[in-house]
């Protein structure tokens, strides 16, 4: 098995009956659906000819068609096969057949309360046109058939074993002669009398449909060999279902037998199944995926070094492909298929075995200047060759997942490598059975190369043995689909790397079996709750109705339900924690304990639509020329006391989610109003204040519990005025009211030189080394009635933005410091890893065969290639967007930890900003990790209780608080990513410049500028008379041939490579939320 989602899922027969034992459901429909697949005119025409010649010699004919019924509730005893006795020998005379161990019921009641009582498993025999199967174990049903039956449908007839043990008597009905004929099951064997030449002809046609062969002396007969092949083939399968690759398959069986004229086993005594069966288990599910290990055994594999723990990370386009990150930092390890996954799920925390070393990957070598023609008749494994990762194909799954990374044979030394490493990757594209490097190849290549060199071409392949944690909520959007005949429905997730998953429909509303075309635009959300070993499929509970796929509000909730984020309202417990009397003023006491300053010009700056005011800024500048700069936050800690209901809901919120029309809150809004930093009014805060030089130079520095009083509520704009006219005289009416104490024109001299300090802080640190990557922001303007997108535009990063970051990175490092100091062991700090190593060698040798110069040697070096290489142009900004977009690939995320759980301080760094130590406080509104910090602080400086929290459950809430921030952030982008298909949908098609940022052999994709998405441009989907894909070193290029609008027109030609301005148009497509891009024809002078 491949694939997680089959395109076809497995379905019982349509003629089950309600009411029968659904645990044996499975095994009765791989019987019946067996016994359909045999296709044998001459063989069902010698069988009829068989009957009538045997009906003929019957003592007293009875041709009426006898049906056994039950009580209600129990099983209907039905037509098996066609009329006569079946006898273990070639003789068709009566005292052959197995009359001679029949003990016959008196009449037909008899025969029924012997049924009931579960003692007599009943199989009818009657002459019928359209044979049909049904065989009942202890009254449980199959059918053999799925309506009315062809001609060319052939049923063979056959005595399972029960499901139970307790079987005395087996039994059928023989209408020919009216008689129920019983026995026990030792002597249950039923074969048929063949000879000669029609013998011949049935085991001819039989070993065409069986691939497994009977021993030779076994079984004496030719007929004998025909007939038990088929016969123990049918009833092996009975017994169990294969799946693999999302469909049913056929299981190949083994039959013993004995000599000529006694009697043999019709079930077999072993089934093969790929190696790996039980072969005692009638009835029981064949196991898919691999039992976990045990915790004694993960804990000693990690600690041998022989097992790895990381983070599994799922390709969302490509749902086969996974990977966890190297624990040295090299290439990632690769997950194959779903089978590999063992039943794990995106961001799960897992253990993995590497595979084999002969079960490793090659990867992709390209040929200089290799030439691909895009629709002329080119050799399809070349085209494979050049970009596995990209194809669509639905054969995808039966081929080898290749993975494509650029690699670079710069000096030429290994060239025979190069050849080598091709010939197997075609090998391997062309091996059908998913074949990898072989051992013997591998001993070859590595006996004329240096072997680090060969791991430059293998990437290592591993397989989940365990799971560790399981980080996926196991909610997921998506749709039902209902199955006919069965008691579960079929879930579909909207997310593909999510396993369909079985739901009972009991669970569903209660009109959808009956009205299921009602619901297939409904957007549900479901709940895994289990996951089987023998199962493709997870098991489920649907949990609610979201609304009509497509909408903000039902997507918006699935979204949210997806990444567990908490959007539920706070209960009365949690609003209890805090004060209700409202308008709420400090405490007297709080005035003796804190420094007031509250008369300083105090000011926000904040986004415009800010409710959750958690910083502000003062500056005074001193006697001396220096200024005084303080940094204030609230004190939120005061509110939140620790180990209550309150501390509870916001640890595990963790953080404020930030949708495009709304924020779900960390803390209720009554704490916001508590704790905001509102203009003129009293709030309490923890504040840094320093004493700087112009140039930013730090003189001094102090760390206090404070009381403040905003003067005014600034936004990012207000500011940006402030700063950009520093000459100006604004009027009131241009500005946010202002408190009576202090002017506007006071404020402005603030902002000018917080901003004068902030320029110099910022120069310092990127010569200092720092590095940033900014991603673009896309924004949106809503209508106030209905919520729906009205516009949207690229959000501007400006000086005003860098003024208030630069002065909260400089609070943020200095509370480092300072709670390091206090607490070395207990410190909540934060650290920015390396980039993957490989990654990062791969971008820099690609970035130098492209021409750029690019220095991936340190953060700092890094930021400074990327100014020196985008240029200084109008399309400059695009050029660092697209370049941005590519180093930020190796980047890892930024963690919490704490510092007792690292012993070596060089894991405490941050990579981006080139600090030694860091940590987030400026924003406990909005994150439970800044609420640490301050109660820390407050430790440090004796103006709070002692912090004796354990290590361990420092590190699992630093631990929990990643979770949620990286939730959030993924939900934030969702979020963006509905609005913005909302707004192509309402508002389009849309039409813009693009950049191109990388070629493949049959798209590229392009940065839409004037929106600041990405997206992929599939040249099958333009109006092409061809196209050609080359590259040049290695630097990929791509040729469009447009059709020509006139005919008498020649051709017009386009030149696509990374960095290549394109017209796109951004139109919505049929599905719900799906839009595409597609290429502008350029015009004849462009081209």
């Amino acid at each position: 098995m491949e694939h997680g989602r089959p395109n076809k899922e497995y379905v019982p027969s349509r003629h089950f009956r309600h009411g029968q034992n659904q645990g044996a459901t499975r095994q009765k429909d791989a019987y019946a659906r067996l016994l359909n697949q045999h296709r044998s005119s001459k063989f069902r025409s010698y069988l009829r000819q068989f009957a009538q010649q045997h009906t003929q010699k019957t003592e007293e004919p009875n041709n009426d068609t006898q049906e056994y019924l039950s009580e209600k509730g129990e099983s209907k005893v039905t037509h098996l096969y066609q009329n006569g006795y079946f006898s273990p020998s070639k003789s068709c005379e009566a005292d052959n057949t197995l009359s001679s161990h029949i003990v016959k019921p008196k009449d037909k009641s008899e025969a029924v309360e012997l049924h009931k009582q579960k003692k007599v498993t009943y199989v009818q025999v009657h002459g019928s046109k359209k044979p049909n199967v049904s065989i009942f174990q202890d009254g449980n049903g199959l059918s053999g058939g799925d309506g009315a039956q062809t001609n060319s449908k052939l049923q063979y007839p056959g005595i399972l074993p029960s499901e139970e043990s307790n079987i005395e008597e087996l039994a059928w009905l023989d209408n020919s002669s009216g008689k129920l004929l019983t026995c026990s099951p030792e002597q249950s064997t039923i074969f048929f009398p063949f000879s000669g030449e029609k013998a011949d002809s049935v085991t001819k046609q039989m070993k065409k449909k069986k691939s497994k062969k009977m021993s030779a002396g076994k079984i004496s007969s030719e007929a004998a060999k025909g007939t038990s092949e088929v016969l123990n083939s049918d009833l092996a399968s009975a017994g169990e279902s294969h799946f693999a690759d999302g469909k049913a398959k056929q299981q190949n069986t083994r039959a013993t037998g004995q000599a000529e004229g006694k009697a043999f086993n019709s079930v077999p005594s072993s089934v093969e199944n790929d190696g790996h069966r039980n072969r005692q288990s009638w009835g029981k599910r064949r196991q898919i995926f691999e039992s976990y290990m045990s915790f004694e055994d993960v804990s000693a594999g990690l600690k041998r070094g022989d097992l790895i723990q990381g983070t599994l990370r799922i390709n969302p386009k490509k749902f086969q492909e996974a990977f966890i990150n190297s624990p040295d930092g090299s290439r990632d390890i690769f997950i194959d298929g779903i089978l590999a996954r063992n039943r794990a799920l995106n961001g799960d925390v897992v253990v993995v075995m590497l595979l084999p070393r002969e079960q490793w990957k090659t990867l992709k070598l390209d040929k200089e200047d290799e030439l691909v023609h895009g629709t002329t008749k080119q050799s399809l494994l070349a085209e494979n060759v050049n970009c596995m990762k990209h194809s669509n194909s639905a054969d995808e799954r039966y081929s080898p997942d290749i993975i494509i990374e650029e690699q670079i044979d710069s000096n030429g030394e290994d060239q025979e490598l190069v050849s080598e490493m091709q010939r197997m990757h075609v090998s391997t594209l062309a091996c059908p059975n998913n074949a990898r490097l072989t051992a013997s190849k591998q001993d070859t290549i590595s006996s004329t190369i240096n072997p680090e060199n060969l791991e430059k071409f293998l990437q290592r392949t591993a397989k989940v043995v365990y799971i560790v944690e399981k980080k996926h909520s196991r909610a997921v959007t998506g749709f039902i689909k209902l199955l006919p005949e069965k008691r579960y429905a079929m879930f579909s997730p909207v997310d593909h790397r999510v396993p369909r998953v079985n739901i009972p429909l009991a669970s569903c509303p209660a009109d959808f079996p009956m009205r299921p075309e009602d619901y297939c635009k409904t957007l549900f959300i479901c709940r895994i709750v289990d996951w089987h070993e023998n199962s493709n499929f997870a098991e489920g509970q649907l949990l609610k109705s979201l609304g009509q796929a497509g909408e903000i509000e039902p997507e918006t909730e699935g979204i949210l339900r997806e990444y567990d984020v908490d959007f539920s309202e706070f209960s009365e417990e949690v609003l209890s924690c805090l004060p209700h009397a409202l308008p709420w003023v400090i405490p007297a006491v709080e005035y003796q304990k804190r420094r007031d300053l509250r008369a300083e010009c105090i000011f926000t700056i904040d986004p415009v639509t800010a409710r959750d005011l958690d910083d502000a800024l003062s500056c005074k500048q001193l006697a001396d020329g220096n200024f005084e700069v303080g940094v204030h936050i609230a004190d939120v800690s005061y509110f939140v006391e620790e180990n209550s209901a309150l501390d509870f809901i916001a640890s595990r919120r963790a953080t404020s989610v930030y949708l495009v029309q709304k924020v779900i809150p960390m803390l209720p809004l009554l704490c916001e109003e508590l704790c905001s930093l509102n203009p003129m009014t009293d709030r309490l805060t923890v504040s840094v204040i320093w004493k700087l030089s112009p140039h930013g130079k730090i003189l001094d520095e102090w760390f206090g519990r404070t009381i403040i009083r905003s003067c005014m509520k600034l936004s990012y704009s207000h500011a940006q005025s402030l700063i950009d006219n520093p000459d100006k005289m604004f009027p009131a009416e241009e500005m946010p009211p202002c408190s009576p104490e202090h002017s506007i024109d006071e404020i402005k001299c603030a902002v000018v030189n917080l901003h004068a300090i902030a320029k110099q802080l910022r120069a310092q640190r990127f010569e200092g080394g720092a590095l940033r990557l900014d991603q673009l922001k896309l924004s949106f303007t809503l209508d106030h009635e209905s919520g729906m997108p009205q516009g949207c535009y690229i959000y501007q990063y400006r000086d005003s933005n860098k003024l208030v970051e630069e002065f909260m990175l400089l609070a943020n490092m200095a509370t480092a410091h300072r709670i390091y100091r206090s607490f070395p062991e207990r410190a909540l700090l934060r650290c920015h890893p390396p980039p993957q190593t490989k990654m990062v060698e791969d971008l820099a040798e690609f970035c130098e065969q492209m021409g750029l110069k690019l220095d991936f040697s340190s953060a700092g070096a890094l930021h400074k290639s990327l100014i020196a290489t985008v240029g200084t142009d109008e399309y400059s900004s695009a050029r660092k967007e697209v370049l941005t977009a590519m180093c930020s690939r190796p980047m890892q995320m930024a963690v919490y930890f704490c510092a007792g759980v690292r012993p070596d301080k060089s894991c405490f760094r941050h990579y981006a900003l080139n600090v030694p130590l860091y940590t987030h406080f400026t924003s406990p509104i909005r994150r439970y990790a800044d609420v640490i910090v301050h109660r820390l602080l407050a430790a440090s400086l004796g103006c709070g209780h002692d912090f004796i929290l354990p290590l361990e459950d420092i590190q699992k809430q630093a631990s929990h608080c990643n979770d949620k921030k990286t939730a959030s952030k993924r939900v934030q982008e969702l979020s963006t990513e509905l609005f913005f298909s909302v707004f192509v949908k309402e508002c389009g098609p849309l039409e813009s410049e693009a950049m191109v940022m990388g070629v493949m052999d049959k798209s590229f994709d392009v940065l839409v500028l004037k929106y600041g998405v990405q997206k992929r441009i599939y040249c099958n989907a333009l109006p092409l008379q061809d196209f050609t894909f080359r590259k040049v070193g290695k630097k990929p290029e791509m040729k469009l041939i447009w059709v020509p609008e006139d005919p008498e027109e020649d051709p017009l030609v386009q030149e696509v490579h990374i960095f290549t301005l394109v017209d796109v148009i951004l139109k919505a497509d049929e599905g719900p939320l799906r839009y595409s891009a597609i290429l502008r024809r350029p015009s004849a002078l462009t081209s």
